[in-house]
């Protein structure tokens, strides 16, 4: 195991958040337009605290959403202003919790707190430990040329190249018709 449980989670639930944008899903098509869609999302990732399920709440955690797409796909040293920054701009403060069945974990920011700034804040911890144990290089972007899906390369070796299977098959069908071909 790379990363403390909650910090899988946490970069667990960035991946699943920040593969609804467009070009990343498996649509490819904008996969967290309405409240509906962030409700289900949220079932699958349980996040404890307040909820609003209003259109305030889903804007900003698409926009809380854009800043982890980039802030995944930055170098170690950048990824640390960007990470002090959120944890900065909600004043975070860290404590333990168990909650929930899950044993103790860091929480910054009040169960009242804001979704999308509890999101920026648990995905800026888990970035904390990525950061700390140098790596960065787990965080990915697919390696298929029409998906921007991210993933996390838990694999032994690191050298895991595709958000999902299904991309994976996609390049090496396109590879192996290209050979073919010749």
């Amino acid at each position: 195991m790379l990363f403390a449980p909650d910090t899988e989670e946490a970069l667990d639930f960035v991946v699943a958040l920040a593969n609804t944008a467009p070009g990343a899903s498996r649509s490819g098509e904008d996969e967290l337009v309405t409240v509906e869609q962030l409700s289900e999302l949220l079932v699958r990732y349980s996040y404890s605290g307040r909820v609003d399920r209003d259109e305030a709440e889903l804007r900003a955690v698409r926009t809380a959403r854009e800043l982890l797409r980039e802030v995944w796909t930055l170098e170690r040293d950048e990824a640390v202003g960007a990470v002090n920054s959120m944890l900065r701009e909600a004043r975070a403060l860290p404590y333990l919790a168990r909650h929930d069945g899950s044993d103790w974990h860091i929480h910054a920011t009040e169960p009242g707190a804001p979704l999308a700034e509890r999101i920026r804040v648990e995905a800026a911890l888990a970035l904390i430990d990525v950061i700390r144990t140098n790596e960065t290089g787990r965080l990915r972007v697919c390696g298929a040329d029409d998906c921007t899906g991210l993933f996390l390369d838990l694999s032994r070796n690191g050298s895991k190249r595709f958000c999902s299977v299904r991309c994976g098959n996609r390049v090496n069908m396109i590879a192996f018709r290209a050979r073919k071909a010749e």
